[in-house]
């Protein structure tokens, strides 16, 4: 794991709030997995991503509850290496996810969860009780699981195209948007996760010896997808955000910018697994997504935005990104199909 791989002060906190007596007990467990109490009290620390995995299995050791206290009913330990064990044995992930959310669903009293497919999206609905919404935290930590353990049955990580919940927006949403999607939407109806229905067909041929590796490493495996927030291609992204797609710069251009060479920029985005072409693919999908989450917004207006020369160009881009259509996408988003 790269040492840039780092996680929120924010989050440690979020993992002692319910798993963890305050003051001298926290601080003896953030001692013995090496993060200093005292980072507590700094809202910007962030502390290595591996620290924060060993104080999810001092947690879950301590309190026999994988899932930090927060449901009724225990996560007990094991369950995670269960999970990974009954969705392995199917043949593809669409049964292998049918089978996790069924055994989470017996787990987990207030997080029961079916998988439904409609045409070319899919999304994972939690068929939560009439009652206030979880935490954001309790909510990421679920998709975290699923999502995770999905990745690693599926041998590729699974682009997330969307994911909204019941509860508030958090005061910080930073770690939540770089490890499932910039795409979050709070104060919705339901809390569901949407992707590309395609991933459901893939096979799943994960072998004893492969299930013993990745649950030696677990969580960490799954915390790795955390990326440096100031790394060279976030930093692009944050730039592209905020110009119209149509004066984005070329690579020359952008590389003058940054006080670089082209062939710099380009050996310094190889070097995080990127191109300047696919942060542009990246940004655009993005900022669709959003944009068709707004009903008012036309499609020609969208595609206009994006910086494309017509509403044809617009959706055989979408359905390269997404695997569905615009149309289908917003019908699913605004609950049509529902």
């Amino acid at each position: 794991m790269s040492v840039k791989d780092t996680i929120s002060i924010h989050l440690v906190r979020e993992a002692l709030l319910q798993s963890c007596a305050p003051g001298a007990a926290t601080q003896e467990a953030l001692s013995k997995v090496g993060i200093a109490p005292a980072l507590l009290e700094q809202p910007m620390a962030r502390v290595p991503a591996m620290a924060y995995a060993r104080l999810w299995r001092l947690l879950a050791r301590r309190s026999d509850d994988e899932f930090f206290g927060m449901d009724p009913r225990r996560l007990k330990s094991g369950s995670l290496a269960f999970l990974c064990r009954a969705s392995m044995a199917q043949p593809t992930l669409a049964a292998a996810l049918e089978t996790g959310l069924e055994f989470l669903s017996l787990m987990l009293e207030h997080m029961p969860a079916q998988l439904v497919r409609q045409q070319s999206l899919a999304e994972i609905v939690l068929l939560e009780p009439e009652t206030d919404p979880r935490r954001a935290f309790t909510y990421f930590c679920y998709w975290m699981i699923v999502h995770g353990v999905a990745c690693w049955l599926a041998g590729r990580r699974i682009p997330i195209l969307a994911i909204e919940l019941r509860c508030p927006q958090p005061a910080f949403c930073d770690d939540y948007q770089v490890m499932f999607s910039d795409n979050l939407r709070f104060d919705r109806p339901r809390t569901r996760m949407i992707f590309s229905a395609d991933c459901l067909d893939l096979p799943i041929k994960r072998s004893p010896e492969e299930l013993k590796r990745f649950l030696a490493h677990a969580p960490a495996n799954i915390l790795v997808k955390y990326r440096d927030p100031d790394s060279l291609a976030t930093r692009i992204k944050k730039d592209l955000r905020q110009m119209p797609a149509d004066t984005w710069p070329e690579t020359e251009s952008l590389a003058n910018r940054l006080c670089m060479s082209a062939s710099t920029l380009r050996r310094r985005l190889a070097e995080e697994g990127q191109t300047y072409q696919g942060l542009k693919d990246s940004v655009r999908k993005e900022l669709a997504i959003v944009w068709l989450a707004e009903a008012e917004i036309s499609f020609a207006d969208i595609a206009s935005r994006l910086g494309f020369a017509d509403v044809s160009s617009f959706y055989k881009a979408f359905r390269k990104w997404s695997g569905s259509n615009p149309g289908h996408y917003r019908s699913l988003i605004l609950n049509d199909l529902s």
